[in-house]
């Protein structure tokens, strides 16, 4: 097996595609919104992927956090808000704001679940930072650590309890870049003290199945290269002060942040340490790159794979439970707009 989440061109595979990914055997696939066009077709997509394999437990992955960061969105599928959205609500009432993230999630998770995707890339542990860059921005839970485990710990159990594992993502933090990361490199000038704060959501959360890397730079940590390059940021800070233990996927590795050539990317990040890389943008020369560098993945990385994938389904259909979960999310973010 490639240690690679690859994507797909289109709404369905081509031959080229489907030849490919037989023989290459990724740990799994991402989907974006030109592979979303209909429920209908979106559910062959992934039924076609799992029968390519012959995996029951296959990761497919997706990022729908809500906000304007939602590859599924309506007419077809419901709405999600930003985190911001339940950050203000936590100002006032904190245990309502808990239980509106739970139950949104385990709304998205029910929709995903019906779709065949397996995986969601939520919920963002970044701290919220004023005067950063706006690449989490209200993407954020908040500006509090507590806060931010907190909520980011019923969005992970909203997801399960519908079938879908989440990932925390960006570790070590991504809430103090000064740049947007799919543009060019951040360089996080903190003090280890300081970023004790960034990385305090994902220390809490450390049992999470599945979590990513950032790109960016941290000096005090490592003069040279960033997080998903640095076996020793992997090693000393998402393994060790995190205690992060599951599997440790790459941020989409063909963002502008990075050097060298994307199968460059992949082995030097592999190397570091990350188990799985994420390549996004079903480049058939990128992937067939990733295939000859990358070694394949190792004995600890497939244990963390299968842990990670155990507790998710796929659904017959969409739970009629969806609808009033969106309804019981809405009525209690709404408590923050009449008191607003």
């Amino acid at each position: 097996m490639v240690p690679a989440i690859f994507g797909c061109s289109g709404t369905k595979l081509t031959e080229e595609e489907r030849a490919f990914f037989r023989e290459a055997n990724p740990a799994g696939y991402i989907l974006f919104g030109r592979n979303c066009e209909s429920p209908e077709q979106l559910r062959a997509l992934t039924d076609e992927l799992r029968d390519l394999h012959g995996r029951d437990k296959l990761l497919i992955s997706i990022d729908q956090e809500g906000g304007r960061v939602a590859r599924l969105r309506p007419p077809h599928w419901a709405a999600y808000p930003s985190g911001e959205a339940f950050d203000q609500l936590y100002q006032l009432a904190p245990a309502s704001a808990i239980e509106a993230a739970r139950a949104g999630a385990k709304a998205m998770a029910l929709e995903l679940s019906a779709m065949g995707i397996t995986v969601d890339y939520h919920p963002p542990l970044d701290l919220r930072q004023k005067g950063a860059h706006d690449v989490i921005g209200d993407r954020s839970l908040g500006h509090d650590p507590m806060q931010i485990a907190a909520i980011g710990r019923a969005i992970l159990d909203g997801l399960a309890s519908g079938g879908v594992a989440g990932c925390i993502k960006h570790m070590p933090g991504h809430g103090r870049s000064s740049v947007d990361s799919h543009k060019e490199m951040p360089t996080v000038h903190a003090s280890s003290d300081e970023l004790e704060t960034d990385i305090a959501p994902f220390r809490k959360l450390n049992s999470a199945l599945i979590g990513m890397t950032g790109h960016l730079k941290f000096p005090v940590w490592d003069g040279v290269s960033p997080a998903t390059f640095s076996e020793k940021i992997v090693r000393e800070i998402i393994r060790g002060k995190i205690g992060f233990d599951g599997l440790l996927l790459t941020d989409d590795i063909d963002m502008e942040a990075l050097d060298g050539s994307v199968p460059e990317r992949a082995e030097r990040a592999i190397a570091a340490g990350c188990d799985i890389v994420l390549n996004c943008w079903a480049k058939m020369d990128h992937m067939q790159g990733i295939c000859e560098r990358a070694p394949s993945i190792s004995e600890q990385a497939a244990g963390r794979l299968d842990r990670a994938l155990a507790g998710t389904l796929v659904a017959d259909n969409i739970a009629d439970e969806a609808a009033d979960l969106l309804a019981k999310r809405d009525e209690l973010l709404a408590l923050a707009g009449e008191a607003a």
